[in-house]
């Protein structure tokens, strides 16, 4: 029998730029741009970011309370184990592996590649074609060797993986914070800013025709808040992954108050920095625009080339040069938070493998003291997907899901508190019970509004969550019939 097990090396700043290097990825230089087609409105937009932050924020001191009682691998899974037993825990674990994490893991690592293709275009052609049913270009195989190169580091050691975080984390943390700076310290030597508030509070939904021509679609009452019910996902997606760090609990030094400490300060920082980067874009560039404008100013953040909004305010405050330097910014960025994404997620499979509810193998720990079996696993699913081509499906699927599971390891709280009155909690949730209930009827109504204005992408999501039942019934059997894990 092995000897390794996982070890408590990581402390309080690792376990923050954990959080923090998690939810930065390549979301914060894209989804600007398509908020500013379906809200048309700077004052809805920046509620939408300060939403998401404060929600994000709640449900990080929500789970301080869960994370500080139970500092084990695996994290969210073994709070909702905890709470609900071990079918529901384990949809939870199937959805992480079918799409949240693996899909967002593969999501990651193409925009890395896509963004390689500033320097390299020829990433952009095609390298495979199988049967002219699947066609594979270079950047999905540089998304591939990305994920093998970065889980082979892991593979080597928490050490590794936990240096790549620090210094990338700080790498991107530094190049957003410049970008924030100087975009506002530009643009408001302009009249741009001053101009997207004119009207803030008047919404309107943009959409390109067949035609070429734009319809523009004004919202008030029941469409408005359907829209952004809608639009929120966008700034949601961006803010995700927070939770990761409690997934490798049991190898933080001091769990029970550095994994709640390091929610709260990872979630803050990323929030306010997104905030910042959101007025600095609408400090720089107009809000509306046309997709046949010729430069920045004219196409306006609704239709900047590609979405890439970090990209053309890099380009508003030093010129062409700016495009260039914000491709580089975007491959540190997704490069740090793959990194985090790969180090975190192996540790959940690692605890369904120790509850017989995954591949067996999973559970081993290397001579590096690291769930190597459970790394690779993940990066050869998250390799397929980036061979699907399906990604942006994917994620949003998960978003959903994603969104039931959170409410679900909420509403958790509460009944553990019943359960387990006499439980140590070494932190309690802040704001108990007014923050957790804000942030759960806040987050239903965001999951009923889907369920309305996007039912096949929210529906979806429902149903790989329900896919689950019969694989857990499987794993169940087989351990009955033979007495041993699959």
């Amino acid at each position: 029998m092995s000897t390794h097990h996982l070890k408590k090396s990581l402390g309080l700043l690792d376990a923050t730029t954990i959080v923090a290097g998690s939810m930065i990825g390549s979301g914060i230089f894209i989804v600007t741009a398509p908020m500013a087609r379906d809200i048309g409105s700077a004052g809805w937009m920046m509620m939408l970011w300060f939403l998401t932050g404060l929600i994000t924020v709640f449900a990080a001191l929500s789970y301080g309370e869960l994370a500080g009682m139970m500092p084990n691998a695996g994290g969210q899974y073994v709070y909702i184990q905890r709470a609900y037993g071990k079918t529901i825990s384990f949809l939870y674990g199937w959805t992480v592996f079918a799409v949240i994490q693996t899909g967002v893991i593969a999501a990651v690592a193409v925009a890395f590649a896509k963004y390689a293709t500033v320097f390299f275009p020829s990433l952009a052609n095609e390298a495979i074609n199988v049967f002219n049913l699947l066609h594979i270009n270079y950047g999905q195989l540089l998304a591939i060797a990305s994920l093998i190169f970065l889980t082979f580091l892991n593979v080597g050691g928490v050490k590794n993986g936990k240096y790549i975080q620090l210094i990338f984390t700080f790498a991107k943390l530094i190049a957003l914070f410049t970008l924030i700076i100087l975009g506002i310290w530009v643009g408001l030597k302009t009249d741009i800013l001053g101009n997207n508030f004119q009207n803030a509070w008047e919404a309107s939904k943009t959409v390109v025709l067949d035609s070429g021509k734009i319809q523009v679609t004004q919202l008030t009452g029941f469409a408005l808040m359907g829209a952004l019910g809608a639009t929120i996902i966008n700034s949601l997606f961006s803010s995700d992954a927070w939770n990761n760090v409690t997934f490798i609990a049991s190898e933080i030094k001091n769990p029970k108050k550095n994994i709640p400490r390091s929610l709260f300060l990872g979630t803050l920082i990323v929030t306010i920095l997104y905030l910042l980067a959101n007025l600095a874009y609408l400090a720089l560039i107009p809000l509306k625009g046309t997709p046949n404008g010729i430069d920045v100013l004219s196409q306006g953040l609704q239709f900047v080339p590609n979405d890439r909004v970090g990209a053309a305010a890099a380009e508003m405050i030093i010129g062409p040069a700016g495009v260039t330097i914000m491709a580089i910014l975007i491959l540190i960025s997704t490069f740090g938070c793959n990194n985090g994404l790969i180090l975190a997620g192996s540790r959940l499979f690692y605890a369904m493998a120790k509850d017989g509810l995954f591949f067996k193998k999973a559970k081993k720990i290397n001579k590096h003291d690291v769930p190597s079996y459970a790394l690779w696993i993940q990066c050869f699913w998250a390799s397929v997907l980036c061979l699907s081509g399906k990604y942006g499906d994917l994620l949003v699927y998960s978003t959903f899901a994603s969104l039931l599971f959170y409410i679900l390891t909420i509403v958790g709280i509460f009944i553990l508190r019943k359960k387990e009155p006499d439980t140590e909690r070494p932190y309690k949730a802040w704001g108990y019970p007014v923050v957790p209930i804000l942030y759960i009827l806040i987050t239903l109504f965001i999951c009923v509004d889907l369920l309305i204005y996007d039912f096949s992408n929210a529906g979806m999501g429902l149903l790989i969550v329900l896919l689950g039942l019969p694989i857990y019934y499987l794993f169940q059997t087989k351990q009955k019939s033979t007495g041993t894990e699959v």
